[in-house]
């Protein structure tokens, strides 16, 4: 790291604002990721519901 500079800093001063800000980006790229995902790949995306659903069927509350 030149001049001793310390990647860590930046996060310590970071407000939780930000942070939050930076997590509801992610959220929103992953959600549409997922949707591309399942539009380019529709059997698998059906698939992937139906597990979901039998998954959902047997959790025992």
């Amino acid at each position: 790291m030149p001049d001793g500079e310390s990647h860590e800093e930046p996060e310590a001063q970071e407000t939780d604002a930000e942070r939050r800000r930076r997590r509801a980006l992610f959220l929103r790229e992953l959600t549409e990721a997922r949707e591309l995902r399942d539009r380019v790949q529709p059997r698998r995306a059906k698939v992937a519901r139906l597990r979901h659903a039998m998954r959902m069927r047997t959790f025992r509350w």
